[in-house]
């Protein structure tokens, strides 16, 4: 049985296989109908397909590369997966509730070389990118599962924010992207879908470039290089001047907004001072274009050097943001009473099974 997910094809992608095996180009268009808009899961399910056609696809495709491992379900309707790959790896997805809507955050990567110090999604190193089809079959997945609850609801938006850096994975997130945005598939409009970056700066200038037209957000977490270096090992190669360089070619290319993303550790990055310095480094030029998003620190065993910020802490480094004119918003919490915090569900199996 064939491995490669039909997941993994773009609508351009998946005409052009067919046609080059005889089939004209409305049989892609049906084909995909079937897999996005009437979300069959099986090939024989496409009954107004023509049987070589189907014949074909089932010789080289699989809707399946994902199992359930883990379900859980937060009391605010937050739904957390951990799902097995096929050769046996574990990765996150996560679907959370919102007044806008239902927003699916997906990993990229198994495991995460980025090397963030209080982050669980780095506890295991990278072993390999996700293909496209393995990013689109986690939306899928959430997907089959509201249309199981028979409701009626849709995925509505997309947050690139599980385990890995996306743009170490460039070619996959930009398929994947394109795959459901197709408006005869998924339909999911550019300004509903956030990609967030740890900020690798030429990855940022290239993206600008390609113009996907989502969002874009950049976890930034200090304000100087000194305390970035030390909780993000990344900065020793990307400097924050080289990466709000990126940041400004970006802005300049695409006229977008941008968020940077702030986890706030107590003691660590969360005073005033720290405030001060980063409504300084979004500056005057920047300040139309940039918004800050504080976000309470998940703690995780691991990182036990670092604790969550006073509610106090927070709201004084959001009010000091405020008073020096720079947009700020305290993200929303969702599913605190289960394995929060991005990679803790697939790190606590990976501890049970190497114990066991």
């Amino acid at each position: 049985m064939s491995t490669t997910s039909i997941y993994g094809l773009t609508l351009e992608q998946l005409t052009a296989w067919l046609g080059e095996r005889g089939h004209k180009k409305f049989r892609a268009t049906q084909v995909w109908e079937y897999v996005y808009r009437k979300r069959v899961t099986s090939f024989a399910d496409m009954t107004d397909v023509h049987p070589d056609c189907v014949r074909l696809l089932e010789e080289n495709f699989t809707f399946r590369t994902l199992a359930e491992h883990t379900k859980q379900v937060s009391k605010d309707g937050t739904i957390k997966l951990l799902l097995k790959l096929s050769d046996g790896n574990l990765i996150e997805t996560v679907m959370m509730r919102h007044k806008f809507g239902l927003s699916v955050c997906v990993t990229t990567q198994v495991g995460c070389n980025i090397g963030c110090s209080f982050c669980a999604s780095g506890l295991l190193k990278k072993s390999r990118d996700l293909t496209s089809g393995e990013i689109v079959e986690q939306i899928m997945k959430i997907q089959l599962h509201l249309d199981e609850a028979g409701q009626g609801e849709k995925v509505s938006h997309i947050v690139v924010m599980g385990i890995g850096e996306p743009f170490d994975n460039f070619t996959h997130l930009n398929n994947f992207l394109t795959t459901v945005k197709d408006h005869k598939g998924l339909a999911i409009g550019p300004r509903h879908i956030t990609v967030s970056t740890s900020g690798l700066a030429d990855k940022i200038r290239e993206f600008a470039d390609k113009d996907q037209g989502v969002n874009l957000a950049v976890s930034l977490h200090a304000p100087n290089n000194e305390l970035r270096t030390r909780i993000m090992k990344i900065n020793r190669a990307i400097p924050i001047e080289k990466l709000m360089d990126a940041i400004d070619y970006y802005l300049e290319r695409t006229n977008r907004r941008i968020t940077l993303e702030y986890i706030l550790l107590k003691d660590v990055n969360d005073q005033r001072e720290q405030a001060l310095e980063l409504a300084q480094l979004v500056g005057d030029r920047r300040r139309s274009l940039v918004n800050v998003n504080l976000i309470p620190y998940n703690p995780v065993d691991e990182h036990s050097q670092y604790q969550r910020s006073e509610n106090d802490s927070i709201k004084g480094f959001y009010d000091t943001l405020k008073k020096e004119g720079v947009s700020v918003s305290v993200r929303l919490e969702h599913g605190a009473d289960i394995d929060a915090a991005c990679g803790q569900l697939r790190s606590k199996q990976m501890n049970k099974e190497k114990a066991g």
